[in-house]
């Protein structure tokens, strides 16, 4: 069992309150995304749910039982870090049976829980291995075994994949995923990629501030925004948001409109524009277009290639039945 509840949980530094009191609750066996920008106290909630920040209010309860006061080692949760923080004179072997020896556990059942961590992760190989002989994704499949092996009720990760690049990003971030399916524990994921939140995550939870600003499905993040930041902030590109009087004739202070649901011409269209940038990806082209409908230059999203040079004078209709409409303090309106 692995469900996790935060009742009214806060946490101040000082006289300065970073979490204000908030409720969430993360089922049993979800895989749960925190996302916000850099300093939005997603890393901090991970932390109050680990123990390894004190609660200034309220109460963390793991599997029905209040966890507040109980310490890290005791809670039954397995943390994986951006660092991997693996012991570089240990092989890996002994690295992902660390945890097991500081249990006390004999030698025979270590041996069985690093094979079959091993043999999940793709680790066989390179049990006698050091730290040093193996890649970034490696070394992160060997954190995340140590974690394994403790069998928890959870698995937190907090920006696990940061120190990677794009292409091991892409691989660790489907391992990661195909890893939950196998196992079928809870884990919870702190990053602020909001793509990996969306390709990973049963349940985002988005941040701002400390605040909890709307939690679901990731398409129903992506459908149905509860406010302007959440709008703004998944989806990749971002939402286009526009104000004044384009936004008044739909009876709202905001409208957004995704890229790929505005349409592009050269001959007709609601929005006469001309073409900026483009950057050309084979499979799409993003046109950042300037128009009168907004100070901002709308990002269109086209499938394939499209022969549009900058300069060009292009005509832009976005789909009615696509329409994001918010309210002068940023809500969404129905």
């Amino acid at each position: 069992m692995g469900q996790i509840q935060l009742n009214q949980v806060s946490k101040s530094f000082g006289s300065v309150e970073v979490i204000p009191p908030l409720d969430l609750t993360i089922e049993d066996g979800e895989f749960v995304v925190f996302v916000g920008p850099s300093g939005c106290g997603k890393s901090t909630l991970l932390r109050l749910i680990a123990g390894l920040e004190d609660v200034s209010g309220g109460h963390v309860t793991i599997d029905g039982a209040d966890a507040t006061a109980v310490p890290p080692a005791k809670r039954g949760l397995a943390m994986v870090f951006q660092s991997y923080a693996l012991y570089p004179h240990m092989s890996v072997k002994k690295n992902i049976a660390f945890p097991l020896r500081m249990a006390g556990l004999g030698q025979a059942a270590q041996d069985k829980k690093v094979e079959d961590a091993a043999r999940v992760l793709n680790l066989t190989d390179y049990l006698d291995r050091k730290p040093g002989q193996l890649s970034g994704g490696q070394r992160q499949r060997v954190a995340i075994g140590r974690a394994i092996v403790r069998e928890p009720a959870a698995f937190l990760f907090d920006e696990p994949l940061s120190n990677l690049d794009a292409a091991l990003r892409v691989g660790m971030r489907l391992e990661i995923s195909e890893l939950h399916k196998r196992l079928d524990t809870t884990m919870i994921y702190v990053t602020h990629d909001q793509v990996e939140a969306m390709t990973m995550a049963d349940k985002i939870v988005v941040l701002q501030a400390g605040v909890i600003e709307q939690v679901g499905s990731p398409l129903e993040l992506y459908q149905r925004p509860r406010n302007t930041f959440v709008a703004g902030f998944i989806g990749s590109p971002k939402m286009n948001q526009i104000e004044g009087p384009e936004a008044a004739k739909h009876d709202a202070t905001t409208i957004g409109i995704r890229p790929e649901h505005i349409d592009i011409s050269e001959t007709e269209g609601t929005w006469k524009g001309t073409v900026g940038v483009s950057e050309h990806l084979g499979s799409d082209t993003f046109f950042h277009v300037q128009t009168e409908a907004s100070a901002e230059p709308l990002t269109v999203r086209a499938t394939g290639e499209r022969a549009l040079g900058y300069g060009d004078t292009v005509y832009l209709t976005p789909r009615p039945d696509h329409l994001h409409r918010f309210d002068s303090k940023g809500l969404r309106l129905e």
